[in-house]
């Protein structure tokens, strides 16, 4: 209602309640002397001041009919508005929360868990499922679904379209061959894609069960691309060598010096999706065929240029796809094939499947300076990246937060060790303090170790910042200590070892040592990893496989505090009995089942290793620990070897397993619905063990769902359970039910 009821009334009426308002004492004592406070003050009132003063003054003029009327009005206020409500509650758009599923049941939509963003808002979902009434049996709509409903690259494959069949010559398909075309590249790239047009036999087999593609005239495949492409914006690549040295040119992409296949990001097909996905429009590996065929369009090239999939920087000048040859260079180092000579019109050969690239010898007493940019392929957002991690940052003050980079010099420090001496002296004054590094360049320390001493009562972080995912080779341990009261953040950063860093130089990646600098006891209460890797096996030799097979990543000799490590990759962990150790949504990872992933201190002879806590997380090798605090959606991939169990816990009475996969005759407290490794039962299968991977300790979609459906959700247990990728996969065939025309069929296949 826009009037009031009062203005209504005729004005005699209003006069002479004005009249019986002045005569009569409306304010309490209080309300009077603020009244004549605020209207005899000398200085400018406030917002808050002017209002009080207005409402007061119209409280002191108000009559008793005005005030009985007010009182009518506010009821006939609630009346409109519940008129009005009454009215919006007839659309998607604007009816009230609890109305939304009663409009969804009438246009019988389903609930769905809702984990991918594109489908977390109920609201949102019933007035897309609107839309999508209008295009209901179309293979587009399935494959927006599958796309927004997983979150994952998809691609929706009718299987009538390539069954080789017999020609009908009344309706003749001239794209339809029995045979494939063998003049092109692409029926062999992508003959098991889901972008393959290579002719098919019929496959009678259902085609909801797990497998490769059924291909029959009812069946439609939905494609998916689980595996995601991260970037790498401005690396340093790895100068390959070999017996005799550095081998001059030739380089790999990735900032550990291993072969890895490159990825290409997925190109969005928009909101809605109109036409039919190709290879573009989904994260995959990038072929060697696929990304020759892509630099022949030149300016036009869908992977190739700055801010796309990949990009070469020599000397400072972005190259041009016509500057680039793809070719094969394997071999091994020092005699890798077809590397680019002088005189050539290249200037760089690439390899995307071996993340290979090789650039033309330059004129003498000339030197190259080559930055990269590229995507590789993982399964989530899990041991730093390039991916968003503001909301972890705990110092968000931008005077408590100092930079480092390579390229812009700063006057207070010259190096990293430099860099984290004086963030520590800034935090005794402003109690917060990070140390920022600015770029996804290498920082290759030099011997010995990095000392990182936090003051009392303080909190220091050091980080990567968003958008970046810097590399550390270290060349000596990084020693970690504080005083009480203090704590220590790390926050993105990839952590390694030189190639001359060895267990006899360093005892582990990272230490708390017993003592500090200051010689005083080491008493950090906290230590926190976040989005943190540090590498498995220290590092990786050209074939990725880890140096230091055993080496501790993480070694604790002092006895105070917690350490905790979520969302991160690391190696081994020995800890003493009097920390606690926390891992949520990690990595813990001995190289080999049959390695000691967690242990105390060697030669401590105290028994297990710290207090352990396993919140969805994924350990290869043994762990011995004092206390099994939780294990919960775990998976502990371990083999005896001589030991009792992969898993003791020298306190059984206290503590929990549950909903975790566990090494056979485990030794642990209470558990509850955990499935026990036995012959010919269950369990986990990997698609990889090794740590570099783009399908790293990543579950096999034919896992037993006693294992990929098994945590307390019903998600999957091990590192990877926050990805949910079962209740995605629920999500979909729910979806997939409600769209599918009549007498067909559909069945997922994962591609990644």
């Amino acid at each position: 209602m826009s009037f009031s009821l009062f203005d209504l009334v005729p004005a005699i009426y209003r006069l002479r309640d004005g009249q019986l308002a002045a005569t009569m004492q409306l304010l309490t004592p209080a309300e009077q002397t603020k009244l004549t406070s605020l209207q005899t003050s000398s200085t400018p009132l406030t917002t808050e001041e002017q209002a009080l003063l207005a409402a007061l003054i119209a409280k002191s003029t108000r009559g008793p009919l005005q005030s009985l009327l007010m009182v009518i009005d506010e009821q006939l206020q609630y009346f409109s508005a519940d008129l009005d409500q009454l009215y919006n509650d007839q659309f998607i758009e604007t009816c009230a929360p609890w109305v939304i599923p009663y409009i969804g049941e009438l246009i019988g939509f389903q609930p769905i868990k809702g984990i991918a963003p594109a489908v977390d808002d109920p609201r949102s979902e019933v007035g897309n499922t609107i839309a999508l009434r209008r295009r209901k049996g179309t293979v587009l709509a399935l494959e927006q679904l599958a796309r927004d409903v997983t979150g994952w690259g998809a691609h929706a494959n009718e299987f009538f379209l390539t069954l080789g069949t017999t020609q009908y010559v009344k309706c003749v398909r001239l794209h339809n061959y029995y045979a494939p075309d063998v003049r092109s590249w692409k029926p062999r790239a992508f003959a098991n894609s889901g972008f393959s047009k290579m002719p098919r036999t019929v496959d009678v087999h259902n085609p909801a069960s797990p497998g490769l593609p059924r291909y029959n005239l009812p069946n439609i495949g939905i494609f998916l691309w689980s595996l995601q492409a991260f970037s790498v914006t401005g690396g340093n690549p790895v100068q390959a060598s070999d017996s005799s040295g550095l081998v001059p040119g030739c380089y790999r992409f990735t900032s550990l010096g291993y072969d890895m296949p490159l990825f290409h990001a997925a190109i969005s097909q928009g909101e809605q999706i109109m036409i039919a996905a190709t290879e573009i429009n989904v994260p995959d590996f990038l072929t060697r065929p696929e990304l020759c065929a892509d630099m022949r369009k030149g300016a036009g090239s869908s992977y190739y240029g700055s801010g796309a999939s990949l990009s070469l920087v020599l000397n400072g000048q972005l190259l041009n796809p016509y500057q680039i040859q793809v070719c094969d260079l394997s071999g091994d180092d020092g005699s890798w094939n077809n590397l680019p000579a002088a005189g050539t019109l290249y200037e760089a050969a690439i390899d995307p499947e071996l993340g290979r690239v090789a650039l033309v010898p330059p004129p003498a007493g000339q030197s190259q300076s080559l930055t990269v940019s590229y995507n590789y392929g993982f399964n989530g957002a899990l041991g730093g990246g390039e991916y968003e991690r503001e909301d972890t940052f705990q110092v968000t003050d931008t005077d408590a937060v100092f930079q480092y980079s390579l390229t812009v010099a700063n006057p207070n420090y010259s190096n990293l060790q430099d860099a984290l001496t004086y963030v520590a002296l800034q935090a005794e004054t402003l109690g917060k303090v990070a140390l920022e590094i600015q770029s996804s360049e290498t920082y290759t320390l030099p011997a010995g170790p990095l000392v990182v001493d936090v003051p009392d009562g303080t909190l220091m972080e050091i980080r990567a910042a968003d958008g970046a995912r810097p590399t550390i080779i270290l060349d000596g341990e990084i020693q970690a200590s504080g005083g009480p009261l203090s704590t220590l953040i790390i926050n993105g950063l990839l952590i390694s070892a030189a190639s001359t860093m060895t267990p006899g130089s360093a005892e582990a990646l990272l230490t708390l040592p017993a003592k500090r600098p200051n010689t005083k006891v080491n008493k950090l209460p906290t230590l926190e990893i976040l989005h943190t890797t540090l590498v498995p096996g220290w590092t990786l030799d050209t074939h990725g496989n880890p140096t230091q097979k055993d080496a501790p990543a993480i070694v604790a000799h002092s006895s105070v505090g917690e350490i905790s490590i979520e969302l991160s990759i690391v190696g081994p962990i020995r800890a003493p009995e009097l920390l606690t150790v926390t891992l949520d949504s990690s990595i813990l990872d001995a190289t080999y089942s049959k390695f000691i992933a967690y242990d105390a201190l060697a030669g401590s002879g105290t028994g297990g290793g710290a207090p352990l806590t396993l919140t969805g997380c994924t350990v290869v090798g043994k762990v011995h620990a004092q206390e099994l605090v939780l294990v919960s959606n775990s998976v502990i991939w371990a083999e005896a070897a001589g030991a009792l169990s992969g898993l003791i816990a020298d306190r059984q009475q206290a503590g929990c397993v549950r909903f975790s996969f566990i090494p056979v005759n485990a030794i642990t407290p209470k558990q509850f619905q955990c499935v026990e490794q036995s012959l010919a039962g269950p369990a986990p299968i990997f698609m990889s063990y090794r740590y570099g991977q783009p399908d790293y300790l990543k579950l096999i979609a034919s896992t037993p769902d006693k294992i990929r459906r098994g945590a307390d959700d019903e998600g999957e247990m091990g590192a990877f359970h926050f990805l949910l990728a079962p209740l995605r996969e629920q999500d979909l065939e729910i979806r997939l039910e409600e769209f599918t025309p009549v007498g067909l069929n559909t069945g997922l296949v994962y591609q990644t």
